[in-house]
């Protein structure tokens, strides 16, 4: 039965992260505290944000952003990464597995773009801090913020349009524990020639407008630190971007590692590293975030006390 545009297959089955049963359980265990870690972390900063006034600012819009971004990219794929641990085959529709791509894809690039209007944020912030308000107003953070989900969605919409227009034959096991570009290419039987030339495009674009727009942001932040006279003025402006530094070192680097691997033709060293881009950076956001920022532990706190007062009325 035609699954759509041409394919063959109706179904795909998810390979896992590993076939060792013995380490199937642990893992579920594992994953599963990872994902709940998360999603509470995550869904927290998006609450918190929204509900504290003095948490309203272009840093704390775009970190509300990141927030949501990581806790829907999250939900796309850990359901059925767990599912993996305990059904002994998991299938997934040839729909389900384009739509996974898809969003997947959309919630990946609209982050790294999010990463991106952080930076540029902070560089107003440090070098142009009497114009901050003006350069940073709320229209012109919508704007940003809307730019980068468009370039989640162009890029999504590349790949995934590419995608279907491949025939996929008898071998229906996805190598991976989520339909990502690669594993679903060697699985064609027609020629991957344009869905190759497109993720040079995609990625090549994605990779290269963020990672200049980043280093040149940061190029002109030192500079303004190291004019800073005062030490205590250097750490202060320092401080206000060390969260970001991880967080985009964290995003980049596991993002680099993992398809430096796929690149060296190991699929199982791949689907380790894809781990740290996948699970590990969505479930640290939060921590680095809430717990090297003082404005975020201030909010924390004044919420739990409004909460401790509510609970003795």
């Amino acid at each position: 039965m035609l699954a759509g545009n041409g394919s063959l297959v109706s179904e795909f089955v998810l390979a896992g992260l590993t076939d060792r049963p013995e380490l199937q359980l642990p893992l579920f265990y594992v994953f599963l505290m990872v994902y709940i870690v998360t999603v509470v972390g995550n869904f927290g900063l998006v609450t918190l944000i929204g509900l504290n006034p003095h948490l309203h600012t272009p840093m704390y819009y775009f970190l509300f952003n990141l927030s949501f971004i990581d806790l829907c990219y999250s939900s796309v794929f850990s359901p059925k990464m767990l599912m993996n641990f305990v059904f002994e085959k998991n299938t997934i529709s040839y729909v389900g597995c384009m739509t996974q791509l898809f969003l997947f894809l959309f919630f990946v690039i609209s982050e790294c773009y999010m990463l991106t209007s952080m930076a540029y944020d902070r560089y107003v912030a440090i070098c142009n801090p009497l114009l901050y308000k003006v350069i940073m107003s709320p229209q012109i953070c919508s704007v940003i913020s809307f730019v980068a989900y468009v370039m989640g969605l162009a890029g999504a919409s590349a790949h995934t349009g590419c995608m279907l227009r491949l025939t996929f034959c008898n071998a229906n096991v996805i190598n991976h524990y989520l339909c990502d570009i690669l594993p679903l290419l060697q699985l064609s039987c027609t020629s991957t020639y344009v869905n190759e030339v497109v993720v040079l495009i995609v990625v090549g674009i994605n990779i290269t407008v963020p990672s200049f727009t980043i280093f040149i942001s940061y190029v002109f932040i030192l500079a303004k630190i190291l004019n800073i006279k005062l030490t205590q003025g250097r750490l202060k402006a320092f401080s206000t971007c060390s969260s970001h530094i991880m967080a985009i070192s964290l995003f980049f680097g596991s993002a680099a590692f993992m398809y430096l691997k796929y690149s060296s033709g190991s699929m199982e060293q791949g689907k380790i590293s894809s781990v740290f881009c996948t699970n590990i950076g969505p479930m640290l956001n939060p921590l680095i975030y809430s717990l090297r920022n003082k404005d975020v532990k201030l909010a924390i706190r004044k919420s739990l006390i409004k909460f401790q007062r509510k609970d003795r009325f």
